[in-house]
């Protein structure tokens, strides 16, 4: 098999993260949080915002989106969200499984991103007693369709989000390549743009296991440690699952690699638009690519060893980069895919 680029999933641990999680395992520590590494993990991410929030570590991001939306709605609320985000269409119903019920409020929008007059619309419908309540907001950063929202953007929605009372979520389950791709800090991003509450992901980007919730408004995390407790996310043995963010946060390497993952997305884009017979769908915004070829040229790529998802019907596929792909990587797949459109 050649590198995948079906998924950043796909990737090892980075070096850094490694050296932490090994360093976590030499000697003894206490349990269920109460270890060192937690608490330098939480500092880092803290230092890393410029700002004091709560922070709560779980294993997946199905876990983090769902108990973020757990802890600021209830059964009767309703979250808008984008049609193909991954709390409406990859996350088996896990929001409302812990929220008790809260519905989703699908919008559509370009380039996978929600516009605040379309939150706006939705939040001014009359009143009626048999509809759920609007009482938050959640985006992608970055996007299903690997686009960034600009930190203007984020302000707009944090405006919208307000004036009309709703609380703001962003799912960050590749925060790393967005903020690289625009050059802005972490809290520029996030709550200096009104965002209320982080999903913020690694595993994407470079970590075994765990991602984090953060709270900047941190009013709304009361009992949260509770929440993840009940629904099986506090890890006795937690040092292992936060000293990997020591190993990625602390010297920078989460943006490091977040923009190499970027920048070789961006030489596979400039190598497909070479060939007549590819048509990126999207931007290229940060570490996805995607793209149309013909159904016969997907089947021989396979065939010659690639593995990538289809993603809409059987032409429009998605390549995703990682902190481990490489120019050589790329140049190789290039090659093949000339050689397939040319068959």
């Amino acid at each position: 098999m050649k590198h995948h680029f079906a998924s950043d999933n796909t990737a090892g641990i980075v070096p850094e993260a490694w050296d932490a999680l090994a360093a976590a395992n030499r000697g003894f520590a206490a349990a269920y949080g109460e270890d060192e590494w937690t608490a330098r993990a939480s500092d880092c991410i803290r230092e890393l915002f410029e700002t004091d929030c709560d922070v709560y570590f779980v294993f997946t991001g199905t876990a983090a989106n769902s108990l973020a939306l757990a802890g600021i709605c209830r059964p009767q609320h309703k979250v808008i969200c984008h049609r193909l985000s991954h709390i409406a269409t990859a996350e088996c119903g896990g929001p409302a499984f812990f929220t008790g019920g809260a519905g989703l409020e699908l919008l559509d929008g370009a380039d996978g991103k929600i516009r605040p007059a379309d939150i706006e619309r939705v939040s001014q419908q009359p009143y009626d007693f048999h509809r759920q309540l609007h009482k938050a907001v959640s985006i992608t950063q970055s996007t299903e369709a690997g686009t960034v929202y600009t930190v203007d953007e984020i302000k707009a929605i944090g405006e919208v989000a307000k004036d009309n009372q709703l609380h703001f979520h962003m799912d960050g389950a590749r925060f790393a390549n967005a903020v690289a791709a625009l050059g802005a800090s972490p809290g520029e991003v996030t709550w200096q743009a009104g965002v209320d509450v982080l999903s913020f992901g690694a595993t994407k980007l470079a970590l075994p296991v765990g991602e984090t919730i953060v709270f900047f408004d941190k009013s709304l995390s009361d009992d949260f440690g509770h929440r993840c407790k009940q629904a099986g996310h506090v890890a006795s043995k937690m040092r292992f699952l936060c000293a990997p963010w020591v190993g990625l946060l602390e010297n920078g390497a989460w943006l490091n690699h977040a923009r190499h993952a970027n920048e070789c997305a961006a030489l596979l884009a400039a190598g497909l638009e070479r060939f007549a017979g590819a048509e990126l769908l999207a931007p290229v915004e940060s570490n996805a690519v995607f793209v149309s070829l013909p159904a016969a040229v997907h089947r021989s790529m396979r065939e010659k060893g690639w593995n990538y998802h289809l993603v809409t019907g059987d032409t429009g596929a998605r390549l995703m980069c990682s902190w481990d792909t490489t120019e050589e990587h790329i140049n190789q797949f290039l090659t093949d895919l000339e050689s397939a459109l040319s068959d």
